[in-house]
Order: C-alpha cells, then sequence, then structure tokens
C-alpha cells in the first residue's frame, strides 16, 4: 500500500472513480435509518448504499462496490465507522460531509474508490484509513518547531 496518500478533494461537479455508490460501515440498524435521511438532505437518495459488517472484510473493494444497492441493511456492524463513495461529485461529497458534522453524526473515516484501493479489501483500506487519521492526528498534536522567536539580550 506503498502509493497510498491522503489528498484533499475540490468542489468540482467531476464524478468521483466509479460507479456511484456508498459504502456505509460501522452502522447499527437505527444508525442506518439515520444516514439515510442525510443522504436524502444531501441530494444523494438515489445513490446505492451498501452497508458492509464483519463478515464483508476480506472482500475486495472492487467486489463490494458492484454489490446492490441495500446489501447489509438491518445487520449490525462491528466494524469502524467509515464512509466510502466512488461515482458521486466532489461537491455533492463536500455536502454530505458538511450535513454529517452539522448534525453531530459521530465521526467517521472518510475515502474515495480509486482503481489503487479497489484492489484492497475492505480490511486493509480501513487499516489505511485508521493510520491515515493517527498520523494527521499527530501532525496536528505535535509542537511547533523552528525555534524561538526571541532575540538574545
Amino acid at each position: 500500500m506503498d502509493d497510498a496518500k491522503f489528498e484533499r478533494l475540490d468542489r468540482s461537479a467531476t464524478p468521483l472513480y466509479g460507479r456511484p455508490m456508498i459504502m456505509a460501515c460501522g452502522f447499527n440498524p437505527q444508525a442506518q435509518a439515520r444516514f439515510k435521511a442525510l443522504l436524502e438532505l444531501a441530494g444523494l437518495s438515489n445513490v446505492p448504499v451498501i452497508w458492509p459488517d464483519s463478515d464483508m472484510a476480506p472482500i475486495k473493494m472492487a467486489e463490494l462496490a458492484a454489490m446492490p444497492d441495500g446489501t447489509g441493511r438491518g445487520r449490525n456492524s462491528e466494524l469502524p465507522r467509515a464512509i466510502i463513495v466512488a461515482g458521486i461529485t466532489t461537491a455533492r461529497l463536500h455536502g454530505l460531509m458538511g450535513i454529517c458534522r452539522k448534525t453531530g453524526m459521530q465521526p467517521a473515516l472518510w475515502a474515495t474508490l480509486t482503481p489503487t484501493s479497489e484492489n484492497w479489501t475492505l480490511e486493509q483500506l480501513l487499516a489505511e484509513l485508521s493510520r491515515e487519521r493517527a498520523a494527521l492526528q499527530a501532525r496536528k498534536n505535535a509542537p511547533a518547531s523552528g525555534g524561538s522567536n526571541k532575540k538574545p539580550s
């Protein structure tokens, strides 16, 4: 997974890689219903949603992304909370992220499907997302470097 890296997304009308889908990990049935309502607010109610559970973790992302709408719905998921999207515009993705933040949804790992990540298992992708989050958090918490601005007396 050496070629994995975090990249900021613009807010364009260009669709992301892959067929439109949203993969929502770590949602219990009640949270699934709430998330579906958020998708409607974001104008994404027509996008297929896959609800992976722990049994699906060893499956490659390309195979999961091709599953029918509603796969896994109604089942508990012990996976980390994560939202992986494909085929929607970056503008819609930013809108969804904003709605999720404003409504106080439990924080999630966010990712887009890529030609690289579609060859990974869900388990590998979630591990990489967790590592990225930890690295970003460590960078955020690191003391500022560069020394003191004081002049010697």
